[in-house]
């Protein structure tokens, strides 16, 4: 277990500006002794923010080379609602062995252990440990310390979202239940006129709710809408 995580836990509560999280990254990392700490998060709308130890330079050509696309840490907590170990994920393609030699090469380390936190309103992070150590000091890094790192990515989580909108609490939109069905027949391919006779309700009626959920959700159109309502979990498929 990190010696004095109360402390840590304290004082990112103390911390008010995101540099200020940037410094907290850093002393934290010196605190677990690993090679880097990442802390990413893209909010529903795509902006992004991430408080981190890579290189800018790295960093620099990760975002130019678009890597998100093919990283497996990235693509796998994606698909995964649970903290990995990066030995867990595939590697095996052409494409991310190189990525991931080029990775090393900027001093990312072999090992790894990310943490996704999904959170309001479709916002997707991920707090990363890595490491250059070797498979047995990292099973023995990862045995004493995973609780600690998910416990401190959703509370770094949770004070980035109260930097960046004074609070983490989000009021919650709602729909009404025929709202709901709407979107959902229309999410899952559904024409408006099969909808509609889906519902037993006439087009019109059924445009209707369409334009009432659209208002709501303060959406630009319909396909709009429907993300919208999908992302912040309105509308489950």
């Amino acid at each position: 277990m990190l010696k004095d995580l109360d402390r840590f836990l304290e004082a990112l509560q103390r911390v008010t500006t995101l540099d200020g999280l940037q410094e907290f990254i850093l002393d934290l990392r010196a605190a677990l002794g690993v090679e880097h700490l990442v802390y990413h998060s893209v909010n529903s709308t795509g902006q992004q923010y991430a408080a981190l130890t890579y290189s800018p330079s790295w960093v620099d050509r990760y975002l130019e080379q678009d890597y998100a696309r093919i990283d497996p840490v990235v693509q796998g907590c994606l698909r995964r609602f649970h903290p990995v170990d990066w030995a867990q994920l595939d590697w095996s393609g052409r494409a991310t062995r190189a990525f991931l030699g080029e990775a090393q090469e900027a001093g990312v380390g072999n090992q790894g252990y990310s943490v996704p936190i999904r959170g309001p309103h479709g916002q997707f992070a991920l707090f990363t440990a890595s490491s250059r150590c070797s498979d047995q000091l990292w099973q023995k890094f990862a045995a004493e310390h995973v609780n600690d790192l998910i416990l401190l990515a959703h509370f770094i989580n949770q004070r980035a979202l109260e930097i960046e909108r004074g609070t983490d609490f989000l009021l919650t939109r709602t729909l009404s239940p025929r709202e709901v069905d709407v979107l959902r027949l229309l999410a899952m391919g559904f024409s408006r006129a099969q909808a509609a006779e889906n519902l037993a309700i006439s087009e019109h009626t059924f445009r209707t709710y369409v334009e009432s959920a659209r208002f709501k959700l303060e959406a630009s159109n319909t396909v709009h809408a429907v993300a919208r309502a999908v992302s912040e979990g309105l509308v489950l498929l």
